[in-house]
């Protein structure tokens, strides 16, 4: 069976001497050696300050809106923050947990990501921050977007769950906004099995966000936040070391995939148009197509096949239970229901990719 994605597994020797050094050390959590030692490597890998390693991406999120003052009430009412309908579940759902009604604003048709166009006529006085996400790895618009924020005076966390090691306009895009986070699952591009982290802008935002991942906690017996336990293990550092290690191969075997798909299917699909200032991690190769019923299809074809490419990102979170917004956001959705992402992982053999893209033509010109 062909997945949609495979997590990448690193070197095991290499792997089993870090988890000797933790038997050795028996220091597990609570910011061990290992965890030091993967934030000062990220930091210098992606060209950032202020990274704080976490438990997974959605408490990144969650801890960046309570850091930034975001999450809570309002008065009476919840708190706002605009944000995109496409995009995973996890976007939204971390908002409200935290309080704060999403409130959301459509896609430009051609990036995907959030149309700076459509959020300031979303600005309300409840509006506390703008959540855009770097859909795929493209940068959003992120100097229309800081001069929003600017003139609002609204905070901006970018999700950049997709955004690793992307750069823009030569640096690393996670410096744009108050914060980015970024996931470390198993699926990403790099991962710590489950993980995630926080670039701040501010240091004393960092500082913060130490003590609020470790229940408050400034020493033994004082306790100067409120605070949750949203901590990286060493286990978790440990994958994540090895994972860094060769990521330059393994971008190399990604970018060969994503490149046989783009050359095979583009004049039978809509691709993303990707920001021209910012590179591609390959993480992910998405392409829309003429109808929801050309997608249904495609995956029933590929399915007997043994081929499982997702509908990312599928249904548009305006459609979901805990949304409260009345408006249809008519780009996300008409995308949500014509766009599949295809197989990819480094591990994936050639002629995987070789055969979709002779499916997906086949259907296309039939």
């Amino acid at each position: 069976m062909i997945p949609v994605t495979k997590p990448y597994l690193p070197d095991r020797k290499k792997l089993d001497r870090y988890i000797d050094g933790i038997y050795e050390r028996n220091w597990l959590t609570n910011n061990g050696p290992l965890v030091q030692e993967l934030t000062r490597r990220l930091e210098e890998y992606l060209g950032v300050e202020n990274l704080l390693l976490v438990a997974n991406g959605t408490l990144a999120l969650q801890i960046a809106y309570r850091v930034l003052g975001v999450s809570g009430q309002a008065s009476d009412t919840p708190a706002e923050a605009i944000t995109t309908p496409f995009s995973f579940v996890a976007t939204a759902s971390s908002l409200k947990w935290e309080g704060v009604e999403p409130v959301f604003a459509d896609i430009d048709p051609d990036t995907w990501c959030l149309d700076p166009a459509n959020i300031e006529p979303a600005i309300t006085s409840r509006t506390r921050a703008i959540v855009p996400v770097h859909v795929f790895g493209n940068a959003c618009e992120v100097e229309a977007i800081n001069e929003i924020a600017r003139k609002h005076n609204l905070k901006v966390i970018y999700d950049g769950a997709h955004a690793f090691g992307v750069t823009y306009k030569g640096e690393s895009l996670l410096k744009h906004g108050d914060a980015a986070t970024l996931s470390f699952h198993a699926t990403k591009l790099f991962h710590t099995v489950e993980g995630g982290a926080i670039v701040f802008k501010r240091k004393e935002d960092l500082e913060k966000a130490k003590l609020m991942i470790n229940f408050g906690l400034s020493g033994p017996e004082q306790i100067d936040e409120l605070g949750i336990n949203a901590k990286m293990n060493e286990f978790q550092a440990a994958m994540g070391l090895c994972v860094l290690d060769e990521m330059a191969e393994h971008l190399k075997s990604r970018q060969g995939i994503w490149d046989r798909y783009k050359f095979g299917i583009e004049d039978v699909a809509q691709l993303q148009k990707r920001n021209v200032h910012c590179d591609n991690n390959y993480t992910y190769f998405p392409a829309a197509f003429e109808s929801k019923h050309k997608v249904r299809d495609l995956i029933n074809i590929l399915g007997k096949l043994e081929i499982h490419p997702r509908r990312y990102f599928y249904p548009s979170l305006d459609l979901l239970n805990f949304s409260d917004t009345p408006a249809a956001f008519v780009v996300s959705r008409d995308l949500s229901k014509r766009i599949l992402c295809f197989p990819m992982y480094s591990s994936m053999p050639e002629d995987i990719s070789e055969t979709i893209v002779f499916v997906v033509k086949e259907q296309q010109d039939g």
